[in-house]
């Protein structure tokens, strides 16, 4: 009997490893991203489950080691093995496509539905999972049509779903490498050796949050460490803590908007001084539900025994101690990062790197467009991405119809 992704991936999925090793925190945030359900086996609280990995790999203990529902495992993989092992489509159809659309978040995935409705024959590729960021968020609650809010997941598996319904292709876990014109369309070269034509490409990759890099982050995003108050910031009313991360301009403006929720807001600063305009400063300063600790360096986020978001272990950089604070919530501002570097010299990019474009969206590379976070003057929230991707749908099938008919 052929095997088939569901017979690999109906039932739980156990994936062994150790909270010490980056390529089991890879796999895990992998799998989260995909929301494949998997069981986590941490070999340092559970050593007998050492046997079974031994057993698996020839008496060798490799991990990352994953065990699939029909019993096949795959050890120490990198994404692009662990996407072929859950079965995800990987190559593209075809050789030529009307669209082609780099990025499957909220942007890309609204653009794709715009374009397949119009009969143009749309493709996506994400270099992880479908629905961005807003997929990896625990709820989304200022999203319109939902009073109630709305699981990121959900929000997300129902774009996808709508993109399907309109014949829109989609590739995930394929890295986009390049793009170039010629003779009036344009290349797109992906990490799997394909070369897609295209008449017109939409960048929608988005931006990443950077992050502390503590112990405990990876695993507490989402449920309890967040890169946006304005997202989820209501979800901590009546909260006695949040803690706010970065002391930049971001990290006050949101501190301060985080005292309409919790009774106390502390921002950490690693600095010795904050780095926010000095109006920031001073209204953060006199606010009395405001703290602020600089020179503090967050070393770990803490969870209780079941797994729930405790707080932060914080360290004073000049004498080295160390103390726990309890915590609702944390919310980092330390950067956003636009995911932009494949781009090279391709198109211009401002000083931060964010895609510059003209007012219909088109970048410096004739018929390759850009739209969402990626975008110099985006606004960085979902409702105004999703905006961006339809109006950009919607200049790439004007763009479509005026190389039609120059060349007719």
């Amino acid at each position: 009997m052929s095997e088939t992704p569901t017979d690999r991936t109906t039932g739980d999925i156990v994936l062994y490893g150790a909270d010490w090793c980056p390529d089991c925190r890879r796999s895990k945030r992998f799998l989260s991203e995909q929301r494949v359900a998997f069981t986590y086996v941490d070999l340092e609280a559970t050593p007998e489950a050492t046997v079974e990995v031994e057993r698996r790999n020839d008496g060798k203990r490799i991990i990352p080691t994953i065990v699939f529902a029909d019993g096949s495992h795959v050890a120490e993989p990198s994404n692009a093995e662990l996407a072929d092992a859950l079965g995800l489509p990987r190559e593209a159809v075809a050789d030529t496509y009307d669209v082609v659309i780099v990025g499957g978040g909220p942007t890309g995935l609204t653009a794709s539905i715009y374009t397949a409705r119009e009969n143009l024959r749309t493709l996506v590729v994400d270099r992880s999972a479908l629905g961005g960021q807003a997929g990896v968020t625990e709820r989304l609650d200022n999203y319109p049509g939902f009073p109630e809010g709305v699981a990121g997941a959900e929000l997300a598996d129902r774009m996808v779903a709508q993109a399907k319904r309109y014949g829109v292709e989609l590739l995930q876990a394929v890295e986009t490498e390049s793009v170039s014109a010629e003779e009036g369309r344009v290349t797109v070269s992906l990490s799997t050796g394909q070369r897609l034509r295209a008449g017109a490409v939409l960048v929608a990759t988005g931006s990443t949050y950077r992050r502390t890099g503590a112990d405990g982050e990876d695993d507490l995003i989402g449920a309890g460490v967040h890169f946006c108050a304005t997202c989820d910031g209501p979800f901590y009313a009546g909260s006695d803590e949040v803690l706010v991360v970065g002391g930049g301009n971001s990290g006050l403006e949101e501190g301060l908007f985080l005292t309409q929720f919790a009774d106390h807001v502390t921002v950490v600063e690693y600095a010795d001084d904050l780095a926010g305009s000095r109006l920031l400063q001073d209204k953060v300063r006199a606010h009395p539900k405001m703290s602020v600790r600089t020179g503090t360096e967050v070393t770990a986020f803490t969870a209780d025994d079941e797994g729930r978001f405790a707080g932060a272990r914080l360290r004073d950089r000049s004498t080295g101690d160390e103390v726990d604070q309890a915590a609702a919530g944390a919310f980092v501002f330390v950067g956003l990062d636009p995911n932009s570097g494949w781009l090279g010299d391709a198109v211009a990019r401002d000083e931060r790197g964010f895609i510059t474009t003209d007012r219909v969206f088109e970048t410096s590379l004739p018929g390759v467009f850009a739209a969402g976070d990626v975008r110099a003057g985006s606004t960085k929230q979902l409702a105004s991405a999703v905006g961006e991707g339809a109006a950009a749908a919607l200049q790439m099938r004007h763009h479509l119809d005026s190389m039609a008919s120059i060349s007719g």
